[in-house]
């Protein structure tokens, strides 16, 4: 039973620094097939965008190969899901629209993201898709 999933950029970002937590463990999750990670020509073109800005790693464990190779382990787990219709859901930060509207075209169950305040205040509601913590992911989708 597969559990479809958006993983937020914070949280991509938060395994690449940490080797430890809830974080990674939701990539590893990705890359072992438990977990179906669903991303869009935007939410790529973010995670590429954060690979690039250095001064957010300079306490990674991963150099820069490393951080490319697990984005791309990552990617080739992924399914490219082309949105169709846009929700505009009105979230108050515009780049978390194509999230949401991304969870909802992917038939995905939940958006992993520490930006839970956010994603709960679109003015759309879409009752079947939980907004998760990673830990909370962890937990409800062991």
């Amino acid at each position: 039973n597969m559990v479809n999933l958006v993983v937020d950029t914070n949280v991509f970002v938060s395994a690449l620094i940490s080797e430890v937590g809830a974080s990674r463990e939701v990539i590893r999750r990705c890359l072992l097939g438990r977990y179906h990670p669903c991303v869009s020509l935007a939410l790529f073109t973010e995670y590429r965008a954060l690979l690039g800005r250095h001064e957010l790693y300079t306490n990674c464990a991963l150099d820069a190969g490393e951080r490319d190779a697990l984005f791309r382990a990552l990617m080739a787990v992924s399914r490219m899901t082309d949105i169709y219709f846009l929700w505009r859901p009105n979230l108050p930060d515009e780049a978390d629209n194509h999230v949401l509207e991304l969870a909802v075209a992917a038939r995905a169950v939940a958006i992993a993201t520490y930006n839970l305040a956010d994603f709960v205040r679109s003015e759309l509601r879409f009752p079947e898709l939980r907004i998760l913590a990673p830990a909370q992911l962890l937990k409800e989708y062991p």
